[in-house]
């Protein structure tokens, strides 16, 4: 699963370097979030194809992902995009996507689910309660038992967590968005679910959160809310893809392993 991509910087990085990773790493199925691929703000069609292009099966969001509004058309058209599953029903697109992949254990179902938390953000619906809907309705229509991932995309580290231990044994796999820093606590749970509070960011590292450093710099000091900017790569090297690889037993559906990239 890899983090927030920001920008142009971001893409660049991503079409060069995800092909290579999932080669390296034979990934069987790959998750990015691209709600900050649109300028740092937003998805857009063609980058949403691009992602794919590059070797993404899902791409997630958060609460950037209704800056760019011709885009929510696709929302509701493209079945390998996400946006967070709590907002309000009736909103565009859809929180979670489904899909079946062959595998030397026989097909997979891959089970993506977006949610977004509440502290310190737009208040919107309970992202426990949403899972809660969304399991009982699986179970409802009896359908097999999927490999779920979980991205939840939220500010608070104490609700990450929260999130991850309410969800431990439930899911294989949670990982935090939105702050585009890379956390170092990557570890199983107790009941075999994988976490990591939040995955990083994909774009340059020559700035702030991905950003121009002046502007940022000036919202801090001044605390006047300058609409940011992209930062861009001042030198070869400063770019960079962060994430996480985790090994997942497809009978079990529990974590084996879990490793930043």
């Amino acid at each position: 699963m890899i983090g927030d991509v920001v920008g142009d910087p971001g893409m660049e990085v991503l079409e060069r370097r995800l092909p290579v990773l999932i080669k390296e790493n034979s990934a069987d199925f790959v998750v990015v979030n691209g709600e900050n691929a649109a300028g740092g703000f937003g998805l857009s069609s063609d980058l949403f194809k691009r992602i794919i292009a590059a070797g993404a099966d899902i791409v997630t969001s958060g609460n950037h992902i209704w800056e760019k509004r011709d885009f929510w058309p696709t929302l509701d058209s493209e079945q390998r995009v996400l946006r967070p599953m709590n907002y309000t029903q009736g909103s565009p697109g859809k929180g979670w996507g489904k899909l079946e992949k062959p595998s030397p254990w026989g097909p997979i179902a891959w089970l993506t689910v977006n949610l977004q938390g509440r502290e310190f953000m737009k208040a919107i619906d309970c992202p426990f309660k949403a899972f809660d809907n969304l399991e009982a309705t699986a179970k409802t229509t009896g359908a097999e038992k999927p490999l779920i991932l979980v991205d939840f995309h939220a500010e608070s580290t104490r609700e990450k967590e929260a999130l991850a231990y309410y969800l431990d044994g439930r899911v294989s796999l949670i990982v935090g968005t939105h702050t585009h820093v890379q956390t170092a606590d990557e570890r199983l749970l107790p009941k075999g679910s994988a976490y990591i509070t939040d995955l990083g960011m994909t774009g340059t590292l020559d700035g702030i959160i991905g950003m121009d450093t002046k502007i940022c710099l000036d919202r801090a000091r001044n605390q006047v809310l300058y609409r940011m900017e992209v930062a861009g790569a001042s030198s070869e090297g400063k770019t960079a893809v962060q994430g996480i690889i985790a090994e997942i037993d497809a009978e079990s559906r529990k974590a084996v392993s879990i490793k930043r990239l």
